[in-house]
């Protein structure tokens, strides 16, 4: 998707390409015969190793990423960097895909943890289990959501780039106008609908909060945490079923009770930019979104209060999306210069910079008690909700199915939305179609 971000970092939440694990087998029988044909070992005469990596950013996340790579640069005088060759991390796969039939691939790629299973299956792509073992910084000091997102059968197959996760943004002067009290930690998503009920104005174009309606995954990941908060998940014991076949009926009670109440905008487009434009208008009092929202809505001067999305029981629950620094195999002296570079990039010094810079969340606890990030919390209110919600937030599963499984509950959650379908008629649907999937071997 493609919402207007200030930051310039990319898009956490992008449409899932169908297919895609598909497109990665084929790339993956052709490289596994040429592995890496016709590509430079990259080592020059100096023993100088050149690396090329395809970042996947824009703007001001771009300008953050050229300036760690000179730093890098002046205290890795052996490893050269090349930035150029890559697309916008909206298209990475299908370049990634196309780079691995032909042969031709980076050294390091910028994939969403959604990709990450499809990518994982090219023979290419370099399995980092023991390296991440003996790094300055230990593994375990990064958050659950962090790991289990680069984790594939117990195998670490990418070291985390990016993390964020949900929280509820409100409209203060909404709340205030209307005599609402804000809401706090604690609250139930029968507070939430009442709530949006209850700040909704159609006769002035008010709502009381939006959802996507688009189907893509900006449209589904919105739902995972209801339904995790009800004890489902996303994909059930047997590995053949989906976990949600009662919990999701309930999550969609919820957005039912929206559409009933007229109290959700929903955005037709892909990426959410007319959801957030509501909402920076001043006719939306709460969004559920992450901190890469933060300077759009600073710029519009938003009065703004940021509070843990609900729960059922009390007990909190969030969604974390994080994306990754995929290495692939050009051979051993590219591979040991990518894993240099990427392990650098993610130490607690430099991604607090890339973090504060570029709109994400601290991968680690040692990154998090960086002196950047603690000033960086300072100068942006509520930015601590969402990083407080790290150590406990979950992740979807890293399968091949997913892309499979989100298409069909989005299209459940887009019904509803629609009032084209009951909720329960709508997960049976989607039952039907993820279930098969999960019975295809992989």
């Amino acid at each position: 998707m493609t919402p207007p971000r200030a930051t310039g970092a990319p898009t956490r939440r992008t449409v899932l390409r169908t297919g895609s694990a598909a497109a990665l087998a084929t790339a993956a029988g052709a490289t596994a015969a040429g592995c890496g044909a016709g590509a430079s070992d990259g080592v020059a005469a100096d023993g100088t190793v050149t690396i090329q990596v395809w970042h996947g950013q824009t703007d001001s996340a771009l300008k953050v990423i050229k300036g760690l790579v000179a730093e890098f640069h002046r205290t890795h005088p052996k490893i050269r960097v090349d930035l150029g060759g890559g697309v916008l991390a909206d298209t990475m796969l299908q370049k990634v895909t196309a780079a691995l039939a032909s042969g031709a691939y980076p050294d390091v790629a910028f994939i969403f943890g959604s990709d990450l299973a499809s990518v994982a299956r090219s023979p290419q792509a370099v399995d980092l289990t023991s390296y991440v073992r003996d790094r300055k910084t230990p593994w375990t000091s990064y958050w659950p959501s962090a790991r289990q997102a680069v984790t594939i059968n117990d195998r670490v197959r990418a070291l985390p780039a990016v993390l964020d996760c949900l929280a509820m943004v409100c409209n203060k002067k909404m709340f205030a106008d209307a005599g609402i009290d804000l809401p706090e930690p604690g609250w139930t998503w029968d507070d939430f609908t009442d709530l949006c009920g209850r700040l909704t104005d159609a006769g002035r174009g008010r709502f009381g909060t939006g959802w996507p309606g688009t189907g893509d995954e900006d449209t589904v990941w919105r739902l995972w945490p209801l339904i995790w908060g009800l004890g489902g998940d996303v994909i059930a014991e047997d590995g053949k079923h989906i976990g949600f076949a009662e919990e999701g009926v309930r999550a969609l009670e919820v957005v039912r009770k929206l559409v009933r109440d007229r109290s959700v905008y929903v955005d037709p487009k892909p990426g959410s930019e007319q959801m957030y434009k509501v909402f920076l208008a001043g006719r939306m009092a709460m969004v559920p979104t992450g901190p890469w929202q933060l300077p759009d809505i600073q710029q519009a001067k938003v009065d703004y209060h940021v509070v843990p999305l609900p729960t059922f029981d009390g007990k909190a629950v969030t969604i974390s999306g994080p994306d990754t620094w995929t290495v692939f195999d050009n051979g051993e002296a590219r591979s040991r210069a990518a894993r240099t570079f990427v392990s650098w990039l993610i130490d607690p010094a430099q991604d607090s910079r890339w973090d504060a810079r570029a709109g994400s969340l601290p991968l680690s606890r040692g990154s998090e008690d960086t002196r950047v990030w603690r000033e960086h919390t300072q100068r942006t209110p509520g930015l601590e909700v969402w990083t407080d919600a790290l150590p406990s937030a979950r992740v979807r599963p890293v399968h091949p199915a997913y892309p499979s499984i989100s298409q069909a509950l989005g299209e459940a959650t887009v019904s509803v939305l629609l009032g084209r379908a009951s909720p329960r008629a709508a997960i049976r649907a989607c039952a039907d179609d993820a279930n098969a999937t999960l019975l295809i071997p992989r």
